[in-house]
């Protein structure tokens, strides 16, 4: 496996996309039942600027690129699995769809939850069992979310391929070659996976927030988005941690909840989909082994 970097990446529209070093790659399966692939080379800010991979910083120069990549990366598998003519999102774009979702996530799991916590804190006087209230309330939509949509015959199938990503990852990080029957004895679970990082983000959000007291409505809204940096970097150094194979003891039991969670955005894959994930984890890690070199950047399956 290569030394200091995780490979990562991301379920799409009847495929995976897979991050290396210096690449990314997609393979998508086509209503025809051809795999088509595209490969892009991914050159992180961080290598420009070399202080953006401190810790913590590069937490969120991580997750604002995942965001963006990964959102081309939908584009593309979209458009193929259709087979349309593909249509790459511009900055405009991606710029509108990454404030939409922002706004979107603010008012699921941000308004409605301190709006909601409104009625509660009139009969609780302690701010902390308050604040744990709230971010119960959080983890409680996220998951209610998740298994709403996951009824919907096309999450579902985004779901196996998120399972064939992580059996593929797996596969590779234990050293067994990759091969479809390889890949398929491993787990569809995986410690760095974003719906973990996810969970994350919520659990340590309600540690912050206990600094805050209980600020009035809109000032405790206000708070999230500007304080969102600081949640992400904190959760990117835990989730790196509890990646590797001596992560500590607490680590891996607070990664718990991840994992339980990852029972709903993860299906066991069937053998076509898992012939998709090793097809663009094998082009990343072929692309890597031409180039040689330390990866500079951890990326979150």
């Amino acid at each position: 496996m290569a030394e200091n970097f995780f490979y990562g990446g991301q379920a799409l529209i009847e495929g995976v996309m897979m991050r290396g070093r210096r690449s990314m790659a997609i393979a998508v399966r086509k209503m025809s039942g051809e795999i088509v692939m595209k490969e892009d080379p991914v050159r992180s800010v961080a290598s420009r600027y070399p202080f953006l991979r401190w810790p913590f910083l590069r937490g969120v120069v991580a997750l604002v690129e995942a965001m963006v990549i990964g959102m081309k990366a939908l584009s593309y598998s979209a458009s193929q699995f259709a087979e349309e003519e593909e249509e790459e999102l511009g900055t405009k774009e991606i710029v509108i769809t990454m404030g939409f979702a922002l706004l979107l996530t603010i008012g699921l799991f941000v308004v409605l939850p301190a709006y909601i916590i409104n009625f509660v804190e009139k009969h609780v006087h302690s701010n902390v069992l308050l604040n744990f209230v709230e971010g119960g309330l959080k983890i409680t939509f996220f998951i209610g979310y998740i298994a709403a949509i996951s009824f919907m015959k096309d999450i579902r199938r985004v779901f196996q391929y998120h399972g064939a990503e992580h059996k593929a990852i797996n596969c590779y990080e234990a050293g067994d070659p990759l091969t479809v029957e390889n890949v398929r004895a491993h787990s569809i679970f995986h410690r760095r996976c974003g719906t973990s990082f996810i969970i994350f983000v919520l659990l340590v959000s309600i540690f912050i927030f206990s600094f805050f007291g209980r600020p009035p409505f809109l000032l405790r809204v206000g708070l999230h988005p500007l304080l969102l940096p600081v949640v992400a970097g904190i959760s990117y150094e835990i989730i790196r941690l509890a990646g590797r194979k001596n992560a500590p003891w607490i680590i891996r039991v607070i990664s718990l909840p991840g994992i339980w969670t990852q029972r709903l955005t993860t299906r066991e894959p069937v053998d076509d989909q898992i012939e998709v994930a090793i097809e663009e984890l094998n082009a990343v890690i072929a692309k890597d082994s031409a180039e040689p070199g330390k990866g500079t950047l951890v990326a979150v399956p």
